[in-house]
């Protein structure tokens, strides 16, 4: 029975992919702040340990007796990480390097690897849409930094100590057990939080803006499968669907599945707002042999519980 460890594991995306390890009857271990995540969502069979991901004690205790190692703690969010810059310093850039060095030194035979969430925040504002791999990484914000940060030390502890690794740059990650109620939550959970309850939704200029929304469930998979195998190298793939949706079309849609239309309040442009963020799934597809399929209009009735 393979063992893994899951940093972020109490999160959005990590309690998804617990969910799923345990299905198939894998043993999981947790590693989790609980900043943002919460204890309801890891189903009882995992190990919890609560903790800083930057400690480097309890990484080694958590990495003991792993198979592997899916590294999703972040501070996620744009935002936060401009409003407290040490503390997302510290989580995504301090707990990524340690990680890694808790990977390389937990067995000096076979060290252990590790797929991680990096992000689509690397590209920046890149016109080269759709986004491929091999397009300039040039982040605007310091949470594309710190994920790029993380993608530059993936490679050296490939090369240095020998930890294989994966990284996946996500996009517009969205699903069920997204918060609505926090400031920092992705535009689908607020949009839909307000939307059924008959609210307002603001738009921030002319709603747009294209982006890439791939439901948790394909998220999940990609995961699964990056792990499989996983052996050598440092490789980085998009995690997308290739599919652009605007923020105005993504408000029509969510009215349509909740029945109501929802009321639009425009509000000036955010400042530094990408204006196109697609991405180019084709690599992915290849190495992976899947493919991120879930309909935007299918995903939201998962997310809101309704018929698919």
């Amino acid at each position: 029975m393979a063992c893994w460890l899951v940093t972020g594991g109490c999160g959005f995306i990590g309690s998804h992919l617990v969910e799923a390890l345990l299905a198939r009857g894998d043993r999981v271990r947790v590693l989790d702040d609980l900043s943002t995540g919460a204890r309801h969502d890891v189903l009882a069979p995992a190990e919890l340990l609560v903790g800083d991901v930057a400690d480097p004690d309890l990484l080694a205790a958590a990495l003991a007796g792993v198979d592997g190692c899916f590294h999703l703690a972040a501070v996620a969010s744009v935002p936060r990480c401009d409003q407290d810059r040490r503390g997302g310093l510290r989580s995504n850039v301090a707990g990524t390097l340690e990680v890694f060095e808790a990977a390389a030194s937990a067995d000096s035979h076979h060290p252990i690897p590790v797929v991680y969430a990096s992000s689509a925040a690397v590209y920046g504002d890149n016109p080269a849409v759709p986004l491929a791999e091999t397009a300039a990484a040039s982040p605007v914000s310091a949470y594309g930094a710190h994920k790029l940060l993380g993608e530059l030390y993936a490679r050296v502890a490939w090369s240095d100590r020998r930890v294989p690794s994966l990284g996946v740059r996500l996009f517009n990650a969205y699903g069920p057990r997204q918060d609505p109620r926090s400031p920092y939550s992705g535009v689908i959970s607020i949009f839909a939080d307000r939307i059924a309850g008959g609210d307002p939704v603001e738009i921030f200029g002319d709603g747009q803006q294209q982006r890439d929304f791939v439901y948790v469930g394909d998220v999940v998979s990609h995961l699964l499968a990056a792990m499989a195998g996983l052996e050598t190298g440092a490789r980085v793939f998009n995690l997308c669907t290739g599919r652009s949706t605007s923020v105005l079309a993504l408000a029509q849609i969510l009215g349509a599945i909740c029945g109501r239309a929802p009321q639009l309040r425009f509000q000036p442009p955010r400042p530094g707002d990408i204006r196109v963020s697609i991405g180019d799934p084709a690599a992915a597809i290849r190495h992976f042999g899947i493919a991120a399929q879930t309909r935007i209009e299918d995903g939201l009735r998962l997310m809101l519980g309704g018929a698919s």
